[in-house]
């Protein structure tokens, strides 16, 4: 039996209750989820709570009558009498069946509307006072009667409207005469959400709950009308839409009868046009054309329709043959260089060897500049002024944080939104076939699920592969060995190597001092002039100011954040000319040294000679990061405690590894290093690189931690004016590193006079700027035994050269130690000889 079929049993039952069955006043409370139960209803329920079994089951033990309220919050698993709606339904338990998975279904019959007093003390479940509100004498007014026509009507429409309640539901209502059975049953049939059904409950009034009820029902009315009125459009729209296609094609099919072929429309004939004056060659025209047949046979309203337009703009859209004819002129070339950037003589060397061969031979394939350089040393400029001396368009494209192949490549058209890469849209904004790309920041992509789009740059880039470069969007062959590719990078280790085997590296390196002195009074204060308009009033910066500027105001590789205190300063100075603070003179406006703290407060870092000094236990070291260069201080605590060796200051696995291997050298040469032999045990030893917070890594730092360690096992001091840098082995060998020119210009800024590098390094010292070599002393050193000298003031060993090429096992009890030092001794003079001739 259907739920509406036992609501009309139960509310058309011919006889009435003539009085209140024997209900107890203190009920337990079974709370509903989502359903509500009204007087004159049978409803089954299905009960698995704990609580509500407990509940049915002390009701069946009484009386059978339990009170039934819907809960304010279906997701309260364990509700309390607050958790539910204080108006509910007296029921009658009339059926208890038991189901699987520790299931009830509850047939119960709601009896009387009734509301909650008080709560009684159960622990089992819950239970509270009820009181009953009867409406047994009903007075007939004509305001009752009133709303009672009024809802049958509304209900009557509501029934005929609502697809999907069946007719009997209709003559079941007009059968009933009572006004409160009729209330209850309408209610009940109404498609509304429990609360809004809860709102009749809550009402103790007749006419209220049939004024909620009336209220509802135009609602759902409201509702039922605009639902049928969407039907209706979205009939409509079918029907005119298949009616359209009809027609249409009966239009088509005329007309291949009439003209024997189909007449192509403006918009057809504007791509059939493009197709042909687009210089494409043979082989590719024959495939867009076949594409522009598909095109004409597909319907405007199609979805592929709209594709394959996008598709045939796209291929007429790209450069076949307009090339821009290349400047050759050396002098012109080398002269619009020298105006945008200062210095930079390597790469504007390359650069005009690139004109020369292509004004020798009229091309020059292959030619891929990879600027490699730590941020703001002018890589991204650079290239837009190469396309400039060249005469040819610039597009740039940032790679960086792309991790999709199709970023490359395109997507392929099967894809809803498909777009080709990033390579053809450059391509389409150039608009000639041998444009200046910029690869921007190749160091920063990543790969995934998605792919590897370093792996699709490799036929980019490969000379002998992108004269056929395939997009997979276009399914083209696309000629891109006339473009010249310049890309950048912070890290050129970060490039993958069968990318980077493509490219010819260029190191920009950091600007000196002076080199950014006259960036600024060349470039950076006529072009911020310039933009502020404030030429007229012949503003200038004394070099001393620019020297405070850079020094105690900036700590970088580049020039950005020069430029922003110098841009700060001319704000200040505008907004000083517009309020009348300042006046100008026929000599203009001079910016001077002293000036600088009135514009920019105070200095952000200060030049300091304190960390000049010798300890104990601080070694200076040198790093290189994508920034530049800087000074890493080491410091080293050796203290009673459990023996292990304690790293600090967010260290990388390379820089934990070298601080082993150092330990481990140490206790191996504690005789050499005149350290009392066990001098680790029941100590600590704590290696604390400062500066926390910024992750470091990287090998060499090796020769720092090890001199470190060794000053504060020994209490002897480390130099303060030297600096180091180089990786340690365990038998005390110094490899070479990267980043030399950098670490050098970070020694000379902080007034370091000495740097040991190690002796693969020797090489390297020619190809850094001049300017960096004068004041600095550099020593190359090949293992530990010849950097102790210079790194302590006073250092005397008991063992000479213990580390050399002739002494590489480690030292043990049973070797002969005296013969062992006369040995050592003697090829230690040699090589001190030899290393300072070099």
């Amino acid at each position: 039996m259907s739920t509406n079929e036992e609501l009309l049993q139960a509310i058309t039952a011919g006889s009435e209750q003539d009085s209140s069955p024997n209900i107890p006043e203190n009920l337990t409370v079974l709370p509903l989820r989502d359903v509500i139960i009204y007087p004159y209803m049978i409803f089954p329920v299905l009960i698995g709570r704990t609580s509500s079994l407990k509940a049915v089951s002390q009701a069946l033990e009484k009386d059978k009558f339990i009170f039934a309220a819907t809960q304010t919050q279906a997701s309260i698993d364990e509700p309390e009498l607050i958790d539910v709606y204080q108006h509910g339904t007296i029921c009658k338990i009339l059926q208890v069946i038991r189901l699987p998975n520790n299931l009830l279904k509850v047939l119960v019959e709601g009896v009387f509307h009734g509301v909650i007093e008080k709560p009684i003390e159960n622990p089992e479940c819950l239970e509270a006072h009820i009181r009953i509100l009867k409406q047994d004498d009903v007075i007939q007014d004509a305001e009752l009667e009133a709303y009672v026509r009024k809802t049958q009507e509304a209900f009557s429409a509501y029934v005929s409207t609502n697809k999907q309640l069946p007719p009997e539901i209709q003559s079941a209502f007009e059968n009933i005469e009572d006004p409160v059975r009729k209330l209850f049953y309408a209610a009940a049939n109404i498609d509304k959400n429990v609360h809004a059904k809860q709102e009749i409950l809550q009402q103790t009034s007749l006419k209220m709950q049939y004024k909620h009820l009336l209220e509802m029902l135009k609602d759902e009315l409201e509702v039922l009308k605009l639902e049928e009125e969407l039907d209706t459009k979205v009939a409509d729209s079918i029907q005119k839409t298949q009616r359209k296609y009809y027609i249409q094609e009966q239009i088509r099919a005329l007309q291949k009868e009439l003209d024997g072929d189909e007449e192509l429309s403006p918009e057809m004939l504007t791509l059939l046009h493009g197709i042909e004056s687009s210089g494409m060659p043979d082989d590719i025209k024959k495939r867009v054309l076949e594409e522009f047949d598909k095109f004409k046979k597909t319907m405007s309203m199609s979805p592929e329709y709209s594709v394959l337009r996008t598709y045939l703009e796209t291929v007429i859209g790209l450069p076949w043959t307009t090339v821009t004819e290349d400047s050759t002129d050396l002098r012109h070339v080398a002269d619009i260089l020298n105006e945008d950037h200062y210095n930079m003589e390597k790469p504007k060397e390359r650069i005009l060897e690139f004109i020369s061969i292509l004004k020798m031979a009229g091309t020059a394939k292959g030619q891929i500049l990879c600027l490699s350089g730590p941020p703001g040393v002018g890589k991204t400029s650079l290239a837009r002024s190469i396309a400039r001396a060249l005469g040819r368009s610039f597009v740039r494209i940032s790679l960086g944080g792309i991790r999709d192949e199709a970023e490359i490549r395109g997507h392929r058209r099967t894809y809803i939104g498909a777009m080709p890469g990033k390579i053809i849209a450059a391509m389409k904004k150039a608009g000639t076939v041998n444009p200046v790309i910029l690869l921007d920041e190749v160091d920063k992509m990543s790969m995934d699920f998605r792919g590897d789009p370093s792996a699709a740059l490799l036929e980019v880039l490969d000379p002998e592969q992108n004269n056929a470069f395939n997009d997979h969007y276009l399914e083209l062959d696309y000629d891109l060995s006339k473009v010249l590719f310049i890309t950048t990078a912070n890290v050129k280790y970060n490039i993958p190597a069968p990318l980077l085997d493509r490219m010819e590296v260029i190191d920009l390196n950091s600007y000196l001092d002076f080199e950014k002195v006259q960036i600024a009074k060349k470039h950076i204060v006529p072009n911020l002039l310039q933009e502020y308009a404030l030429k007229k009033y012949k503003i200038s910066f004394s070099d001393k100011a620019l020297l405070k500027i850079i020094r105690e105001y900036t700590r970088e590789s580049g020039v950005r954040n020069l430029e922003r205190e110098i841009a700060s300063i001319l704000r200040k100075i505008a907004k000083e000319i517009v309020s009348g603070n300042k006046k100008n003179n026929s000599k203009g406006i001079k910016v001077s040294e002293d000036s600088i703290e009135d514009y920019l407060r105070t200095p952000r870092f200060k030049e300091s000679n304190s960390n000049l000094t010798d300890k104990i236990g601080i070694a200076t070291g040198l790093a290189w990061t994508s920034v530049g260069g800087d000074t890493l201080p080491v410091e080293v605590s050796i203290m009673p405690g459990s023996e292990r060796l304690t790293l600090t200051g967010k260290l990388g696995d390379v820089m934990k590894e070298s601080a082993s291997a150092a330990l481990t050298y140490i206790r191996s040469h504690v005789e050499d290093l005149s350290i009392s032999p066990g001098f680790e045990k029941g100590k600590e030893i704590h290696i604390h690189v400062p500066e926390g917070a910024i992750p470091k890594d990287g090998p060499s730092a090796g020769i720092t931690m090890t001199i470190a360690m060794i000053s504060a096992a020994t209490g002897k001091p480390v130099r303060g004016d030297i600096a180091m840098t180089g990786e340690i082995t365990l038998r005390g060998m110094i490899l070479p590193i990267g980043g030399l020119n950098e670490k050098l210009l970070a020694a000379k800024r902080l007034g370091i006079k000495t740097v040991l590098i190690p002796e693969g390094n020797a090489k390297d010292i020619q190809e850094v700027n001049p300017h960096i070599l004068k004041g600095l002393n550099i020593i190359p050193v090949e293992c530990l035994d010849q950097a102790l000298p210079h790194a302590f003031r006073k250092w005397t060993a008991t063992r000479s050269d213990f580390t050399s090429k002739k002494n590489l096992a480690i030292p043990t009890p049973q070797r002969k130690k005296k013969k062992i030092a006369v040995t050592q001794s003697s090829s230690s003079k040699k090589r001190s000889g030899r290393l300072s001739r070099s």
